[in-house]
């Protein structure tokens, strides 16, 4: 059965993405303020942008948050760990239990203050550094999930843990 994050994550996915809009209006804000000032915008004031700096990225962040809890699901199945995310463009993944190798809780400054946790599933080969073009990189966790209560992520990474361990034992 699919299982939804926590719903505090809304906040945290809107907090996180706040300040990227935030930190794109400020820079698009400086190269514009030059165009601004050709065209007699700039004129208006700090009492006319000052709002609308604040309030786009949070109305933009907020929408976001929203729609990505409401597209993120996951579920452990008989054949493995399936999860499903994305807003416009959907991402579908499923681990089979063998290749669990290890199950990790994360808790960022955010996640802490709204009481959530970030379950990271981690399987052979994933994980493992690369070269890339700007050189040697992580590629992450190939089952991230964001914004769990702290209980149900605990309850999810012993439970991934037993899964994975009887999968890889029962084949011998």
């Amino acid at each position: 059965m699919k299982q939804q994050l926590d719903p505090k994550a809304v906040w945290m996915f809107a907090i996180s993405s706040f300040f990227t809009w935030l930190f794109v209006i400020l820079i698009l804000g400086v190269q514009g303020a030059f165009i601004f000032e050709e065209i007699g915008l700039l004129q208006l004031g700090f009492a006319f942008w000052a709002p609308i700096i604040l309030i786009v990225p949070f109305v933009v962040a907020w929408a976001y948050g929203v729609l990505s809890y409401k597209f993120y699901f996951y579920e452990l199945t008989d054949d493995g760990f399936r999860k499903e995310s994305g807003i416009i463009w959907k991402r579908y993944t499923t681990i089979p239990y063998e290749r669990i190798q290890n199950v990790d809780i994360h808790r960022g400054i955010i996640a802490r203050i709204l009481g959530l946790s970030d379950l990271q599933v981690q399987t052979a080969g994933s994980s493992a550094m690369y070269n890339g073009s700007w050189g040697m990189s992580g590629a992450g966790a190939e089952g991230r999930l964001p914004g769990l209560s702290r209980e149900t992520a605990e309850k999810l990474r012993d439970e991934l843990v037993r899964r994975s361990k009887t999968a890889r034992t029962s084949g011998l």
